[in-house]
């Protein structure tokens, strides 16, 4: 059974993402499963796992309380993460909006931005990246992120900041820079061509949705409450290894010694969400 709602992608829905770089869905997610994924992310911090195995990454608290906080592969060790980013109805308006045959979950993260109370900070910045900037091993950047929001998010409490038209300029040397949170020096750095912010805006149960090369990061949390979001990163199931500079640690999950042409389709790591077939 499906959690996420049944939503078709219009053709307003896909000319806004192919023109913008990202597109924000209708509500997706009942407000019972909100507060399930609210809870997961206490278990997520506390390291109570579902299941009897080992998260991809332990997690490391940072000494800084209003660092950001970042877990990936939640999926592995928690099955209210699972069943949302492995939801069909995400794969199925994801190929809708990519025009792609099949999806598969390339990989998740938990992400949790303290809140500050008014401090003013850059800790829990993320700086102007693209996500493709780290994924330069998989064939293709026709990829996207689906950034869902439990809770009400706007430029109070850090929402996401989009470059609009940027998934045009193609995949940017030097552009992974999330951990990087001086914005003014990435926007002298990247900014070469017209350089226009949207914020995405969202209630809770929403998500963005934005391609692996649309420039994005986000301010500093004013609020007093943490901003808590599941991130699903979905890619074409065509989607294969191909030899980069760039190393990312899904290429473990493809053998011990990966070759280029490898597909990134073993189920247990990248599993189905959606096929037309």
């Amino acid at each position: 059974m499906s959690i996420v709602i049944d939503y078709t992608i219009t053709e307003e829905d896909k000319k806004k993402f192919d023109t913008e770089g990202y597109w924000i869905s209708p509500k997706l997610i009942d407000d019972d499963t909100i507060e399930r994924l609210r809870a997961a992310h206490e278990r997520v911090w506390t390291r109570k796992y579902d299941g009897f195995g080992l998260p991809m990454h332990h997690y490391h608290p940072s000494d800084n309380p209003l660092a950001i906080r970042k877990f990936d592969n939640g999926w592995w060790i928690n099955d209210e993460v699972r069943s949302v980013v492995t939801d069909r109805n995400l794969g199925k308006m994801a190929a809708e909006l990519l025009d792609e045959e099949s999806i598969r979950l390339w990989h998740d993260q938990v992400i949790y931005k303290p809140g500050t109370n008014g401090q003013e900070t850059t800790a829990g910045n993320v700086g102007w990246h693209q996500d493709y900037g780290y994924w330069r091993c998989s064939s293709t950047p026709n990829m996207v992120t689906v950034w869902i929001a439990l809770q009400d998010t706007d430029l109070s409490n850090g929402a996401m900041l989009t470059i609009l038209g940027s998934h045009k300029w193609g995949a940017v040397e030097g552009s992974d820079t999330f951990f990087e949170q001086d914005m003014g020096k990435l926007k002298a750095k990247f900014a070469t061509r017209d350089w226009v912010e949207e914020p995405c805006i969202l209630k809770a149960g929403q998500a963005s949705f934005h391609h692996a090369l649309t420039f994005h990061g986000s301010g500093p949390n004013m609020s007093s409450d943490p901003r808590l979001s599941v991130v699903a990163h979905l890619m074409p199931g065509h989607t294969y290894y191909r030899e980069s500079r760039q190393r990312h640690d899904n290429l473990r999950f493809l053998s011990a010694r990966p070759v280029p042409g490898m597909k990134f389709d073993k189920e247990e790591y990248f599993p189905t969400l959606y096929s037309k077939a």
